[in-house]
């Protein structure tokens, strides 16, 4: 009796010791009587609460019962549990050859519900012009006259306007300031041109701040508004978007294997894998011409009885173009070029230039200085470009032996990525055909296919380069 109360007391001690076990214990015995009630073997009630299966007779999931768990046996049983990477693989094959491809995919593709795409760009509003006639301040009788500008719409009254090149007067009208000549837009008539008046004129007999001579030609800069202490209101600024439009293009590659081909020794290892590999990569360097230099067009197919769409290129999208002799190229013209890049259109101050292999050898000829200089290589979308900087932006320069092909080895594209937009209709997939089963061939057959199409939003922001 004795040995028994002291075994007692010490199992007493032990489950005081450790009550969380003890009572973990209960709890799953009493789990395991319940699930008795209701028909289930306990061990399998205790599994399913600890959430380690699903109970047999449900729908919540399949199991794989037999053998080891493989990728086949998974998609078997499991279809859509293993996530394909279609997209990162294209990415990673030779992306130095189809960089406009490439830097599209990084970016990622908008989905379109139709095979053409309606897009809108605005445009920032014109800040210059020119002056369409004369202007002979000799005579001026009135602190107000009337000029007359090839486009007088980009003005509203109380704009001012940069006459460039026309010097302006200090205080005392007599005395040239070095500076530009200042206009103030009293009105703007549609059919007589502009009432204005000079801020830092000249003073004749009749009058103090006159405008003085403006000869036909003169680049009048549109600056800000200036109103007076009582107005409550300002001439209206309107802004609409341009409906631009552009067709998706079907692309389409197919690789077969024959049985024996995939049976038969071979002196390397060149598999149905490889042939996909080089497939992709020819599909990739025919959508990188079609995004660059294809024609937007629709066209009926006698044979098939349809119309194919083909797409756009955004060679013809670009708002801007740049013009050089196409055999030399200096330090100023390059600069030049970079300035027209980079201003009047607020894009972004980072910009990539694709060029042939001709337009990039002039580039890689120039004597650097502190205002133009070429930076080392940075890796950006998985490719490796080399940096031109300036006081006006940076670009990313980059052969592409594409403008060759093409017959255009001394042009180039400047582009700002932030603007650029790729459409897809049909996304990139891969898909196996059965051709055995249909009876046509005894092959194994895959073919990639993508609906898609290139658009450049803001067209200013990304310029042309062409060689005279």
């Amino acid at each position: 009796m004795r040995k028994m109360f002291r075994r007692l007391a010490r199992a007493l001690r032990w489950s005081m010791r450790n009550r969380r076990l003890v009572l973990f214990a209960l709890i799953v015995i009493m789990i395991a009587i319940l699930a008795s009630c209701w028909g289930l073997e306990g061990g399998d009630a205790i599994m399913a609460a600890a959430g380690f299966i699903i109970a047999p007779g449900t729908d919540d999931g399949k199991h794989v019962v037999d053998g080891p768990l493989t990728t086949d046996a998974t998609n078997e049983v499991a279809p859509g549990l293993l996530l394909n990477e279609i997209d990162q693989q294209i990415v990673k094959i030779r992306p130095m050859s189809t960089p406009l491809d490439q830097i599209s995919r990084y970016a990622g593709a908008r989905h379109s519900g139709s095979m053409v795409v309606d897009y809108y760009n605005v445009d920032t509003k014109v800040t210059s012009t020119t002056l369409a006639q004369d202007h002979e301040g000799g005579s001026q009788e009135s602190t107000t006259v009337r000029i007359y500008a090839t486009d007088e719409s980009i003005f509203d009254a109380t704009d001012t306007i940069l006459v460039q090149g026309v010097p302006g007067y200090e205080s005392d009208g007599a005395t040239e300031s070095g500076c530009d000549l200042v206009l103030y837009v009293v009105s703007r008539d549609t059919t007589n041109g502009l009432q204005v008046m000079a801020l830092n004129g000249y003073s004749n007999d009749s009058i103090k701040c006159a405008v003085p001579d403006i000869p036909a030609g003169t680049t009048l800069i549109r600056m800000g508004r200036a109103a007076s202490e009582l107005d409550v209101m300002s001439p209206q600024f309107e802004a609409l978007p341009k409906k631009s439009t552009n067709y998706c293009q079907i692309f389409k590659m197919q690789v077969e294997q024959s049985t024996l081909q995939k049976l038969a020794n071979k002196e390397v290892n060149w598999t149905m894998s490889d042939q996909e590999e080089a497939a992709i990569y020819d599909m990739r360097l025919g959508m990188e011409k079609s995004f660059l230099f294809g024609v937007k067009t629709r066209l009926w197919d006698e044979t098939k009885k349809e119309n194919i769409t083909f797409t756009g290129g955004i060679w013809n999208q670009a708002g801007k173009t740049f013009h050089y002799n196409g055999t030399s190229l200096s330090a100023s013209e390059v600069i030049e070029m970079m300035r027209q890049a980079f201003t009047g259109n607020a894009g972004s101050r980072r910009k990539i230039m694709l060029g042939g292999s001709k337009l990039i050898g002039l580039i890689s000829q120039l004597d650097y200085n502190r205002v133009i200089t070429a930076g080392e290589s940075v890796s950006k979308w998985g490719i490796d470009f080399t940096e031109l900087r300036s006081k006006f932006g940076t670009l990313y320069l980059l052969l592409s032996e594409i403008f060759d092909e093409c017959g255009m080895e001394s042009n180039g594209l400047i582009i700002d990525p932030e603007y650029i937009q790729k459409y897809s209709h049909v996304p990139f997939s891969a898909e196996a055909l059965d051709l055995k089963a249909s009876g046509m061939r005894n092959t194994d057959a895959l073919v990639m296919s993508e609906a898609s199409c290139l658009v450049l939003r803001y067209p200013k922001a990304h310029m042309r380069i062409i060689a005279n």
